[in-house]
């Protein structure tokens, strides 16, 4: 397993090895002892898995957890082609405001890990894109928030030549700067508190 640091604080790339042979391929998009060494924490804490379909040209996001709770994610592309982006919301993080994209498929079958507080978006490249997530929290509609993916303060980046599929929700998100303004965004050090806890002995200092 291939590991990198992508620009936002706490999170992570994983490219796993691939086998294959004469009847297909086998590959493992989570390796406990991978993610141990570039994180120094003993496992995920899966709470709950998701599963998404798109057709080409869908966004979803820019989605974020209200903290607390929080949630950490590891997500995959299981089918098609993505572009899964990480933006950093969390007020006080040394990469506040700052996103990077892994590009993800059945070629490199690459997989991201979130850490708390930040942002999440992907962008389907292919039709039945299927996206995979783990979950270190349970999902609760209201706590579930999002900012707009074309906002200019942030900046992101998508391929040209995409019909663009949006839900309402997403069409209607805030933009950073008033997300900021109004008190909405994830704070840094509390975003780290809650994920310190992911790693405690059940109702040990739980922040959550």
């Amino acid at each position: 397993m291939q590991v990198r640091k992508l620009k936002v604080e706490g999170a992570y790339e994983f490219t796993p090895r691939q086998f294959g042979d004469h009847r297909g391929l086998f590959v493992s998009p989570f390796q406990q002892e991978a993610f141990q060494q570039a994180l120094g924490r003993p496992t995920f804490p899966v709470a709950q898995t998701n599963h998404s379909v798109s057709r080409r040209g869908t966004i979803r996001g820019i989605h974020f957890t209200v903290t607390p709770p929080g949630t950490a994610k590891y997500v995959y592309c299981a089918n098609g082609r993505a572009i899964d982006i990480v933006v950093d919301l969390r007020v006080g993080s040394p990469t506040f405001g700052r996103w990077d994209a892994v590009e993800m498929d059945q070629v490199h079958f690459r997989t991201s890990y979130f850490p708390v507080g930040v942002g999440h978006a992907f962008v389907a490249l292919e039709d039945h894109t299927v996206m995979s997530y783990l979950l270190t929290s349970p999902y609760v509609a209201e706590n579930e928030l999002s900012v707009d993916f074309f906002d200019k303060d942030l900046g992101l980046e998508i391929p040209a030549g995409l019909d663009v599929v949006r839900s309402d929700r997403d069409r209607d998100a805030t933009s950073f700067a008033t997300a900021k303004e109004r008190g909405v965004l994830p704070g840094y050090a509390e975003s780290v508190t809650v994920e310190e806890a992911l790693w405690l002995p059940s109702g040990v200092g739980a922040a959550r």
